[in-house]
């Protein structure tokens, strides 16, 4: 098998607000709209929203959408991100900006459909996960 792509593709009960959330939060892009789907873009890395009740998805599978997952954005200035999205701007963070010794300075916010997303730096590794 060769792979030519790989994207979640999270199924929504409302696309045009899950698109717009991305867009404006995330500087997604458009790259193609049907109205029950859209594809969007941000440099090379790409995300579909599905509307939930959509026909081509298996009756049985109807009407889930992708709460339970956790998206996670790797930045390259976390407290800038911080400042942008929580204290200058709208989101509310369901865990506030902090540093762990795994290696991660990071905060979580909600989006749509309870998807979360976990916006992170990678720092130094410390304490028990530092030793050898």
């Amino acid at each position: 098998m060769t792979l030519t792509s790989l994207y979640p593709v999270l199924m929504t009960q409302n696309v045009a607000t899950t698109s717009a959330f991305y867009r404006e939060h995330f500087d997604f892009e458009i790259v193609f709209e049907a109205g029950w789907y859209v594809s969007l873009k941000r440099d090379q890395w790409e995300l579909a929203l599905l509307d939930a009740g959509h026909p081509s998805i298996p009756e049985s599978a109807r009407g889930h959408v992708a709460a339970g997952l956790l998206l996670n954005f790797e930045v390259d200035d976390v407290d800038a991100e911080y400042s942008r999205l929580v204290t200058q701007g709208a989101l509310e963070p369901l865990l506030d900006i902090r540093s762990e010794d795994f290696g991660q300075r990071h905060f979580i916010v909600a989006g749509p459909d309870g998807v979360l997303i976990d916006v992170i730096t990678s720092i130094e590794v410390s304490g028990e996960f530092a030793e050898p």
